[in-house]
């Protein structure tokens, strides 16, 4: 199975409300999708949102980095020859890592193919069902209680929380959402960045006094602040999940031998796709810290195969790919089933993608 073609284009789809965090707000997914062509007929798909306040990574630095590096190495090189072809892609460009995921899943989903077998299963396969939480967004108090009971409503048992804009307002917003939903349903929480360390103590340890149960935090300090994020880990009662702070595996394994933080926020956009995923899953194994399997606001095909990722390793605990359902409608055919907190791995060989509804793509070469 040769490489013999690369298509780009774009897929727009709005989302059901905005999306607001301590760093960003959004109405839409606007993603660059991939698709990898053989000689044999199979077709391979990836997709990379561009998350510039995150990953650094926009639509243009997306395109140029596939267009100008990444097609370029891969085109006509043979499948098979599997552990090359991820060594080139990941030498081929310094960073870029949201352009390098989406080609990472589109040749592991060629790779599936090629064996007839499901990526989940080529990687282990665990299980075939997980759970997920779904984000509320950053407002007032009163707004994100009456989004959190809906999202209870609609039969979610965790709900990730955003906080960190305006932290003043952060004991009351989960204070409104706690008293709003009740007792049985899982908190966790995520500052995107927007404490500073000792605020941070100061205001998670008024939560727990006021018995609010958060499960964890996420990413409470700035990311570059490693110390901070230990100094938080070390005085706070809530657990503390490193996200922001989380790229590579060598920042995987520098939070874990020096237990900044108790969990570990894995993202296939920053780490630069399964690949890379896989070694912080096997650095987890050996420190035994836990972790997160996120997404950025994504559309289905890069979720699709942080799911693959999530079904087959037992050390991903917790589950946050909620990207798909908080979109308005699904443009991707084929993949993971997402039954709101439900999501079923497909079967399929490869990860199952079929396509795209017709209209749904904008390919730049037309």
């Amino acid at each position: 199975m040769k490489i013999t073609e690369v298509k780009l284009g774009k897929i727009y789809v709005p989302l059901r409300v905005p999306f607001k965090t301590a760093l960003r707000s959004v109405s839409s997914v606007e993603d660059i999708v991939v698709e990898v062509h053989t000689d044999t007929g199979a077709v391979g798909y990836g997709e990379a949102p561009p998350t510039g306040a995150i990953t650094g990574d926009t639509t243009g630095a997306i395109l140029g980095a596939l267009q100008d590096h990444i097609i370029k190495t891969v085109v006509g090189r043979e499948v098979d020859d599997f552990e090359e072809l991820m060594l080139a892609l990941n030498k081929c460009i310094v960073g870029n890592t949201s352009a390098k995921a989406a080609m990472d899943m589109a040749l592991w989903d060629l790779y599936g193919q090629l064996y007839r077998i499901p990526v989940y299963k080529l990687l282990g396969g665990s299980r075939k069902e997980i759970i997920t939480d779904i984000t509320i967004s950053v407002n007032d108090p009163d707004e994100m209680a009456r989004d959190a009971m809906d999202a209870v409503r609609r039969g979610y048992d965790t709900l990730k929380i955003k906080v960190g804009a305006h932290p003043e307002l952060d004991v009351a917003r989960l204070t409104a959402v706690r008293q709003g939903i009740g007792s049985e349903t899982r908190i966790r929480i995520d500052a995107n960045q927007g404490w500073e360390p000792k605020q941070a103590v100061r205001l998670l340890n008024q939560m727990q006094e006021k018995g609010l149960d958060i499960e964890f935090v996420e990413q409470p300090v700035k990311a570059h602040d490693i110390d901070g994020l230990k100094y938080v880990t070390e005085r706070s009662y809530v657990p503390v999940l490193a996200d922001e702070s989380v790229f590579s595996p060598e920042d995987a394994v520098h939070i874990m031998q020096t237990r900044a933080a108790d969990l570990v926020n894995i993202k296939l956009m920053k780490c630069g796709g399964l690949y890379n995923a896989l070694k912080i899953v096997s650095a987890a194994e050996v420190y035994g810290v836990e972790c997160m399997i996120g997404c950025m606001l994504e559309a289905k095909i890069s979720v699709n195969a942080a799911v693959e990722l999530a079904c087959a390793k037992k050390i991903i605990t917790k589950v946050d790919l909620d990207g798909p359902v908080l979109c308005s409608e699904d443009h991707i055919l084929g993949g993971a089933v997402f039954d709101e907190k439900n999501i079923t791995v497909s079967d399929a060989p490869g990860m199952g993608i079929q396509g795209f509804v017709p209209g749904k793509v904008t390919y730049l070469d037309d």
